[in-house]
Parts: C-alpha cells; sequence; structure tokens
C-alpha cells in the first residue's frame, strides 16, 4: 500500500476515535472470547449485511482479520465505508471543508485559548518538533483533531493499516463496488466548531491536551479491545472517567454532550437507516464504519437495527 496520505485524510481518520482522544484512564475488564470479534450479520427474511466495526489508525497485528470476517468480505457484492477515500473528488471535497469550516478569517489561535493552554500547546508543539505557525490560523477543534491524528501515528499506529483503507484496497482489486455512507461536508460539519466563541472547540482541544501524555497506553488498550472484542474496555476507553469539580463538569458537559449527539447518536440513526435499506433491497454489503459507532453504550447502530427487529447475531 503505497498510497500518499495527507492532512485530508489524517483528518477524516481521527473523527471515530476523536472522543477517545478525549477519555479518561481505562479501566481493566474480563475480555471476551477470542471468537468474538466487533462484527456482527444483520439478517431479514431474504438477505444479509456484514457489518465490521474499524479502527482507522492501526498496525499490522491486526492481520490478518479473522477468517469469519475475510470469508464474509469475500462472499459480498459491495463494501460500504463513512467515506470512499479511494475517491479523488471526496478527498478534494475533505480538503474544501477543512479549510471553510476549520480555519479562522479575522482572527488567530491565539486570541481565542486561555493563555495556559496557548502555553499547553506551545510546549507540546515544541516537543514534537512542529511549528506553532502550522496552528496560528486554525480554529481550535481542527487544532485538536490534528493533534490526535499526529499523536495516534507517534503512538504506532499508521493510517495504512487502517481496516477500511486494507478493505478499501481489497474492494477495488476484487471489482466490487464501494459506496459512501456520508458526504465529507456531513462529517466535518459533525465535528466543527464554527461558532463566534469557539467555545466548544476550545473543550476540545482543552481535553485532548490533558490526555496526550497517554497516548502509548489508550493506543494498546484500544487495539487489545478490539482484537479481543472487549467491549467493557472499549467502553472504558470512551468514557471519561476522570474525576473533575462541580464548576468543570457543569460547563464542560454541555459541549460533551453535544459532541456525541452529532458525531455519533445523529450519525448513527443514519448509519442504521443504510443498512435497514440494504436489506429491503436485499443487497449483499459488507459494511464497515469507525467501531465506536457499534460500541457505545446506548444509540449505537447494532442496537438501532435490532430495535427494527432485523436479526443480529455477532460473530
Amino acid at each position: 500500500m503505497n498510497r500518499r496520505y495527507n492532512f485530508s485524510i489524517l483528518l477524516y481518520l481521527c473523527f471515530a476515535i476523536f472522543l477517545v482522544a478525549c477519555s479518561g484512564s481505562s479501566k481493566k475488564s474480563e475480555t471476551l472470547p477470542e471468537s468474538k470479534h466487533f462484527f456482527w450479520k444483520v439478517s431479514d427474511e431474504n438477505s444479509s449485511v456484514w457489518v465490521l466495526g474499524s479502527i482507522h489508525l492501526a498496525d499490522s497485528t491486526l492481520y490478518p482479520l479473522a477468517p469469519v470476517i475475510d470469508s464474509a468480505f469475500a462472499r459480498s457484492d459491495e463494501l460500504a465505508v463513512e467515506l470512499n477515500m479511494n475517491d479523488e473528488e471526496v478527498v478534494k471535497e475533505i480538503g474544501k471543508e477543512s479549510v471553510s469550516q476549520g480555519m479562522l478569517e479575522d482572527r488567530l489561535l491565539r486570541d481565542i485559548l486561555p493563555p495556559e493552554m496557548w502555553k499547553s500547546l506551545d510546549s507540546l508543539c515544541a516537543a514534537w518538533d512542529i511549528p506553532m505557525v502550522v496552528f496560528e490560523k486554525m480554529r481550535p477543534w481542527l487544532v485538536a483533531t490534528t493533534l490526535s491524528a499526529y499523536a495516534f501515528e507517534q503512538a504506532g499506529l499508521n493510517p495504512e493499516y487502517g481496516i477500511d483503507y486494507v478493505l478499501l484496497d481489497r474492494a477495488a482489486s476484487d471489482g466490487k463496488a464501494i459506496v459512501g455512507l456520508e458526504t465529507a461536508e456531513e462529517q466535518i460539519g459533525a465535528l466543527a466548531d464554527t461558532t463566534e466563541s469557539d467555545s466548544a472547540g476550545v473543550y476540545y482541544l482543552k481535553t485532548t491536551l490533558r490526555e496526550i501524555s497517554d497516548f502509548e497506553t489508550l493506543v494498546g488498550n484500544l487495539i487489545h479491545a478490539w482484537k479481543t472484542g472487549d467491549d467493557d474496555l472499549l467502553r472504558s476507553l470512551l468514557n471519561n472517567d476522570e474525576e473533575e469539580n462541580e464548576d468543570s463538569l457543569s460547563s464542560d458537559q454541555k459541549f460533551k454532550d453535544g459532541f456525541e449527539q452529532r458525531v455519533y447518536v445523529n450519525r448513527n440513526a443514519k448509519m442504521a437507516e443504510s443498512i435497514a435499506t440494504f436489506l429491503r433491497e436485499d443487497r449483499n454489503v459488507f459494511v464497515v464504519v469507525g467501531v465506536a459507532h457499534l460500541a457505545l453504550e446506548k444509540d449505537n447502530v447494532i442496537d438501532a437495527l435490532r430495535k427494527r427487529g432485523f436479526k443480529i447475531e455477532r460473530l
């Protein structure tokens, strides 16, 4: 895989794992048997759709994929992903939306951030040898997302090993049709804070800077959770378990709730509807979306499909 990855692609890659970067410490839990994966067969009376949870940045230890996953992919006619990153037009649109929704016009980042946060960012950039000028015209949410992607790569995860990327390459080689479940505008719009105050974006950046030192542990836990199908561990990584003072909790909770509503709840409902449509049309589709969309404790895609009456089998 020799595809050249640019900033726009990295921006997309960390969307589904961004909330992990805002999480607290992980909890230890018992793992599920090795035979269980973040992989489901969803069926109605006439057809079935396969649904796999992806880590968008990963490492070589995830491969080869389990035989049950490989076999289902080989038998499928179509691959459905959040965004078809093999499509140059999609990549261009991500770049366009990143600039449109992520760049400041008449202010600088220094004008928005509290002094202590600016100092923390400056210290991190110095440690990572990143010129601060890179961020000076970015909105805080885009700075946070960029730092998250960079931190995951620093911790050893590579976009070339992202599960959806690997399967996109295989689908292209096999001549499978590729379906995009979302548009670049929809996906970036779910995360972007373009308000005058940028207060939600400042919150995202604050939590990212706070947790950045734990990324190595986070990455190990994330990979382990995916490989073992450990729901509890993955959910602990997706929840903020830190004790915070009441003022911080009350002021930040609305931003966290709003983020989850836009990035997960709303998008999960749309993903579930797309899968339901595939089943109604008797299409043989292999669906790959960020694992968080399937594993959140409530309002996840799998639960939405179960409530619609489809047969759900975890493999």
